[in-house]
């Protein structure tokens, strides 16, 4: 970059400009809008916006680069050309004001992004003409997580208790080993991701929710605490502008923002026909390796997941270790400078941290009373400490129970 401010100048109005542009065209343009990130390619955002909204005409041959690039994407320009998305443009043209949008972000403690900005994440770019134009970024601002450190935790609302447990102890663990988890900040599996990372995550940025309306207002109103607390110690963010609605359609295109974001797409609950599954395949048509959580054969929760992994297209995971593997980063990046004592609780489940919290330092306890401190079941317990025991985190004495030295 250039030293003198004289010469900074022009490139910090040139970004001003770019953003403003950009976050104009959101509004204006639905995401995934081919003709119009097309224009935007071809053109240039600042050009763009005023091709788009009638202040300059393009000329035969941005048309045909239009064309060509509409072409190369396998997308007919018979009907979703330049001149048919100008026509679809147009109603909407009155209500741009991007300036107060941009305001209303600052006004939230937020920002809006850009590709080129350090923050921007750079695997977006796997998306090609389909990578967004801005993010509506919410949350601190902070570098994002290179590719292999994210991990998107995707099923269905109407989770089961077993999915909801899986999903909660997955996205514990994957937050002790440091990796960012990524979801939609739905009611049912998405909303289990968030909860289990923000409890064990490590990072800067534990969790990330990709919202399909504005980051105005956090939705579903009935996951308003949940998104506030991911807002307040990771992001929420989306590609449509404050005040936009959610609707099934921008639904189902942010998902190849969850898609594209994680090097792994895990499916852990899902119908048959469900909304992950449009997830997975936005993961596997950009490179990104797709995980199936396996089910009961009697759940239809899990019939979803199931048809991933009979057609071939998902592996097969049961925990973290699995999916930290498929990442590519097994085995590396567990916290930092944290000592050995955080290491040796790494990939418990949230069962056995409970349970290990609730167990006394110097004198024992029974089953019983350790099921009434932890609020788990007797079996729950007798389980768990099974399990810390063969960990050497727990010891019994006369078949009490309490912490082992090592448990620190």
């Amino acid at each position: 970059m250039n030293e003198l401010g004289g010469q900074m100048l022009p490139d910090v109005q040139a970004r001003t400009r770019e953003r403003v542009a950009r976050a104009a065209l959101s509004r204006l343009m639905e995401p995934q809008d081919a003709a119009g990130l097309a224009l935007v390619r071809a053109s240039g955002a600042v050009d763009g916006l005023r091709i788009a909204t009638g202040e300059l005409k393009p000329g035969p041959e941005l048309e045909k680069e239009v064309t060509s690039l509409l072409a190369d994407n396998g997308i007919s320009s018979g009907g979703a050309g330049l001149a048919a998305a100008l026509r679809r443009w147009a109603p909407r043209i009155p209500d741009l004001a991007p300036e107060r949008d941009l305001a209303t972000m600052q006004r939230l403690g937020g920002r809006t992004i850009i590709p080129g900005d350090p923050t921007w994440p750079a695997q977006l770019a796997d998306l090609g003409l389909h990578e967004p134009l801005c993010l509506w970024w919410r949350g601190h601002e902070l570098e994002f997580p290179p590719v292999r450190r994210v991990v998107a935790l995707v099923g269905s609302r109407d989770s089961t208790s077993y999915g909801a447990s899986v999903t909660g102890d997955l996205a514990y663990g994957l937050g002790q080993r440091g990796y960012t988890v990524v979801s939609g900040g739905a009611y049912g599996i998405d909303a289990h991701a968030h909860r289990g990372a923000l409890t064990g995550g490590t990072t800067a940025i534990p969790t990330i929710a990709v919202m399909a309306g504005g980051v105005d207002r956090y939705y579903p109103s009935g996951n308003e605490d949940l998104l506030r607390a991911v807002a307040n110690q990771g992001a929420v963010i989306a590609e449509v502008p404050p005040g936009s609605a959610p609707t099934r359609y921008r639904f189902l295109q942010r998902n190849r923002i969850i898609a594209a974001l994680a090097a792994v797409t895990v499916v852990v609950e899902a119908r048959w026909r469900s909304g992950a599954l449009n997830t997975a395949h936005h993961a596997e048509s950009v490179g990104r390796t797709v995980a199936a959580v396996p089910g009961s054969i009697h759940s239809a929760n899990s019939a979803g997941c199931h048809r991933l992994l009979r057609d071939g297209g998902a592996v097969c995971v049961t925990d973290v270790g699995e999916i930290a593997e498929l990442a590519g980063s097994s085995g590396e990046g567990l916290v930092e400078d944290k000592g050995a004592a955080v290491s040796e609780h790494d990939g418990l489940t949230l069962e056995d941290l409970i349970l290990l919290d609730a167990l006394p330092v110097r004198s024992t306890t029974s089953v019983e009373k350790l099921a009434v401190v932890a609020g788990l079941s007797p079996e729950s317990v007798r389980a768990g400490l099974g399990r810390l025991g063969l960990l050497g985190l727990a010891v019994s004495v006369s078949g009490a129970w309490k912490r082992s030295g090592k448990s620190g």
